[in-house]
């Protein structure tokens, strides 16, 4: 990445950020893995996200061998494999999220507000 494309980063809209992820892939990473490899990928980063939030948030301590440790590097790892995902998959995560959002209010408008073990 160039000084000017370090500089002029801005937010990314789903699409963007799929589309964007295409181009990174057919530019630098040749072609998308297979879908089934790109799901052991994905596993593989969940579980780096797991090991961070287990020793930052839970009880676990780090080891002397855990060293530069970014939870918004490893999100941003676990979000990149679902956008390729999508991608290979035609999935619009866009319009999905916004089914799905809508399908939750739905459902669970009142559950959660109504779940005493919510209450503080």
């Amino acid at each position: 990445m160039t000084e000017t494309e370090k500089t002029t980063i801005t937010p990314l809209t789903v699409k963007e950020l799929q589309a964007t992820v295409d181009r990174w892939i057919n530019t630098y990473g040749v072609r998308y893995f297979s879908e089934m490899t790109n799901l052991a990928v994905l596993m593989e980063e969940v579980g780096e996200l797991a090991r961070i939030m287990s020793r930052t948030y839970g009880e676990q301590s780090f080891k002397g061998t855990d060293n530069a440790i970014d939870l918004g590097d490893e999100l941003a790892d676990v979000l990149f494999v679902l956008v390729c995902i999508a991608n290979q998959t035609g999935v619009d995560l866009a319009a999905a999220i916004s089914k799905n959002l809508q399908k939750k209010t739905a459902r669970d408008s009142r559950r959660h507000r109504n779940n005493p073990k919510l209450r503080s």
